[in-house]
């Protein structure tokens, strides 16, 4: 049997496209695995990602491929994949989450609420915008586009004095992180599913969803799924300042989510205890209490 992996171009990418296809071919060395690097859409330009419609661009040539039959499989990293699917995919499997942390770069590693005065940082997530502005409002924060190495690059030339981005992928590219900050929770809550690896398949292709199966983190799956849930919950997507986290604490879930104004200086913020057998219906109540409190607007101002 030959599964074919449908990925994106990137370092990053076609790491984790990697760590798939071992995690198969160990369940069965005679399934053969071929990589398929594509550059997405989103790969393309370097416009921002409000002018190009979000995220949704970096998976929609990829689910194209599947539809097609030019793949299989497709590997993402779950943060980029939009919180409502079309009906005809399907999430198969997640991998055990990396960090789910996010990292401010910088010549010193200085925190945000050290960082000089007036400076400039590097993002083009309206969730970090958001809330760096909650603590910092005098920190410029400008869109910066590219794959890891490019944005660190742009750092270093000195576009901007500061770079955030997701500790899970400059652990998984063993960057250096010396001249980082590592954001509290308090500070800078992650997007929903950052950290996690995701595998996308049709979802009538029962072979390999049975494969898949298999390979799934079935815990992990659980609370990525609730994290999208409530994005899905609020209408919410990747240019939403939406922040969610469902952590595992002693006997516990804690969840933990944070819907902001656009600059940062209105938010809600809540945390609710629940547990694996709870937690969907959990979720769903914490939704309703962020509508109550018009969260659906705040994302708006």
């Amino acid at each position: 049997m030959k599964i074919k992996i449908a990925t994106r171009e990137s370092k990053l990418a076609l790491f984790q496209a990697n760590i798939v296809a071992n995690r198969i071919t160990e369940l069965n060395n005679d399934i053969e695995i071929e990589l398929i690097p594509m550059k997405s859409e989103g790969d393309q330009t370097e416009k921002p990602l409000h002018e190009i419609g979000g995220k949704g661009l970096f998976i929609s040539k990829l689910e194209s491929s599947l539809e097609d039959g030019t793949s299989d499989i497709a590997v993402h990293s779950l943060k980029d994949v939009p919180a409502k699917l079309n009906t005809k995919f399907t999430i198969g499997a997640v991998l055990e989450r990396e960090s789910s942390s996010d990292m401010l770069m910088s010549s010193n590693g200085t925190s945000i609420r050290d960082f000089p005065l007036n400076s400039v940082i590097g993002s083009s997530s309206p969730r970090r915008k958001s809330q760096v502005n909650n603590i910092r409002p005098d920190i410029n924060v400008v869109p910066v586009r590219g794959n890891i190495e490019t944005r660190i690059k742009k750092l270093n030339d000195g576009q901007f004095d500061g770079l955030i981005v997701a500790k899970a992928a400059l652990n998984r590219l063993e960057i250096d992180t010396s001249n980082c900050y590592e954001f509290t929770k308090e500070e800078m809550l992650p997007s929903a599913s950052q950290g996690y690896v995701a595998i996308e398949c049709l979802k009538s292709n029962l072979e390999i969803l049975n494969i898949l199966r298999k390979i799934n983190n079935e815990k992990q799956m659980i609370l990525a799924q609730a994290e999208r849930s409530f994005v899905s919950a609020m209408n919410g997507s990747c240019l939403s300042p939406i922040a969610v986290l469902c952590s595992e604490e002693e006997n516990n879930i804690l969840i933990s989510a944070k819907v902001l104004s656009q600059d940062g200086k209105d938010k809600i913020y809540m945390e609710l205890n629940s547990s694996y057998e709870n937690i969907s219906n959990d979720i769903d109540s914490l939704a309703s209490d962020f509508i109550a409190n018009d969260a659906h607007n705040l994302i708006l101002k």
